[in-house]
């Protein structure tokens, strides 16, 4: 398994473009799910500062597929706030939790430049693995971009989370994000509170270091979903 990862993150170090942080997908999806979503990354670094936002509404099609839409803005020093993208997300359970050795998903993404005739797919594996009160989750995406502005060209990313499930409430972690050029680490700590059932609130956040290079660059990244 170390090996495995080892490999993993080394081979999309060579292969990826740009950065990677974002939300460490896990590979479930729950029957007649429906849920809202925000997330808020914030990246500094020497030469330049950006803020993105995305708000989400998702819908469960079945007992094993998520279909959810986002909104995507930014905002950078040079740039005031403004809509950046369209995505269209599909989320597979493939692996029932507990039925197999670790549990497996895969995920697809269109996403659509505002404005501009650019578009990127995505799709992925999902992978999580539970030791005791410990949870491995592994992300590994295919990325393809093309258009008006962007060359067409193919990258890698993968992304780590290694949390311990304190309680339900409160669940730190260690989060491991590669791409071209950028391997960035960092602890990360989520929750979730049960109101009903299937209703839930889940939150993330982490704060991530590149540290395959010296200067400045730093992630802070938060989630906030609501589900019933």
């Amino acid at each position: 398994m170390i090996r495995f990862l080892l490999l993993a993150i080394l081979s999309c170090q060579v292969l990826a473009d740009g950065i990677a942080v974002d939300k460490v997908y896990h590979p479930y999806v729950l029957p007649n799910e429906t849920e809202f979503e925000w997330r808020l990354l914030s990246r500094q670094t020497e030469e330049s500062s950006l803020i993105g936002q995305r708000v989400a509404f998702g819908k469960a099609l079945s007992e094993t597929v998520m279909l959810e839409t986002y909104l995507v803005g930014e905002k950078s020093k040079t740039e005031d706030f403004g809509l950046q993208a369209y995505e269209i997300e599909l989320r597979w359970m493939l692996s029932e939790q507990g039925e197999l050795w670790a549990d497996w998903g895969m995920l697809f993404e269109l996403e659509k430049q505002h404005g501009v005739d650019d578009w990127e797919v995505t799709s992925g594996i999902l992978f999580e693995k539970e030791f005791g009160r410990t949870s491995l989750t592994l992300n590994g995406f295919i990325v393809y971009e093309w258009g008006e502005v962007r060359e067409s060209e193919l990258e890698t990313e993968f992304r780590l989370k290694y949390r311990y499930r304190l309680m339900p409430a409160l669940q730190p972690a260690i989060e491991i994000y590669s791409g071209e050029d950028y391997l960035g680490i960092g602890p990360a700590v989520m929750g979730i509170y049960r109101v009903d059932r299937q209703k839930q609130f889940k939150w993330e956040a982490g704060f991530i270091s590149e540290v395959s290079h010296s200067g400045k660059d730093h992630s802070f990244r938060l989630a906030l979903e609501y589900e019933f």
